[in-house]
């Protein structure tokens, strides 16, 4: 392990700490806030994210709807692979703020076209980020990774800890696992949607008002973008040290 890997490693040792971490005070008011905001978001709404989070998953399952088609070279090295992420996520950040600009600006039917738009572009980049670190996305126990790094990047401090501790034993978890294993069997999809939803909920919901809805949908996708790209960095940097065994 060499002097940057080695940084490396301590860096995301951090992140997985930070990620077992309970809930703060905030972080529960924040959550309670979340939970009455759900109780105002129209049914079609709600029936329209919840379809927009299983087709996601579908088209991770099946691997071909977010594959890079050869756009982005594996990198060598760990720090090459760094800096090629840091290039990587602001592109994404200003396709998805150009789309949630869009889509903010027409109130509440477009508002709600830009959550699969905002899905694709998270899904998009994560595989294409899975690319540049070497990871063969082919694999269906590679494409459940990726699936995990979502989910820690959005969801409850309790199913982050839970995540967190399965990155951390990812090697066992996968390894009676097969190559086209059932992912109906690996997590729960309806908690998985259930999170996904209360998390960006609070950051979302201005973007359905008429006249402010194209700045907050701007801001917004390119704020989720950004905790996106830096969680996948841990993500994929600790799946690296995993497979070259320098942890």
């Amino acid at each position: 392990m060499n002097n940057y890997e080695q940084a490396v490693r301590e860096d995301v040792d951090v992140w997985l700490r930070k990620m077992k971490k309970p809930a703060t005070m905030p972080q529960n008011l924040t959550k309670n806030v979340q939970t009455r905001i759900n109780k105002f978001i129209p049914q079609k709404f709600q029936q329209a994210l919840g379809q927009a989070v299983k087709q996601m998953v579908e088209g991770v399952i099946n691997g071909s709807d977010y594959l890079p088609h050869g756009k982005h070279e594996t990198a060598l090295y760990l720090q090459e692979a760094d800096d090629k992420l840091d290039e990587l996520i602001p592109v994404f950040q200003k396709g998805a703020a150009a789309e949630g600009a869009g889509t903010g600006a027409g109130g509440i039917f477009l508002g709600a076209a830009d959550f699969p738009l905002l899905l694709g572009f998270k899904m998009r980049f994560l595989f294409s980020a899975a690319t540049i670190y070497g990871m063969d996305v082919s694999d269906f126990r590679n494409r459940l990774y990726l699936l995990h790094i979502f989910q820690a990047a959005f969801s409850s401090p309790e199913k982050r800890a839970e995540t967190a501790l399965r990155l951390e034993n990812w090697e066992e978890y996968i390894e009676d696992k097969p190559k086209d294993i059932s992912v109906a069997k690996e997590m729960d999809w309806s908690s998985f949607q259930q999170e996904y939803r209360d998390h960006i909920d609070l950051v979302k919901m201005l973007q359905l008002v008429p006249g402010v809805g194209a700045i907050v949908g701007a801001a917004a996708n390119y704020h989720l973008l950004g905790h996106l790209g830096e969680t996948a960095k841990q993500g994929y940097r600790w799946k690296w040290l995993m497979e070259e065994k320098n942890i």
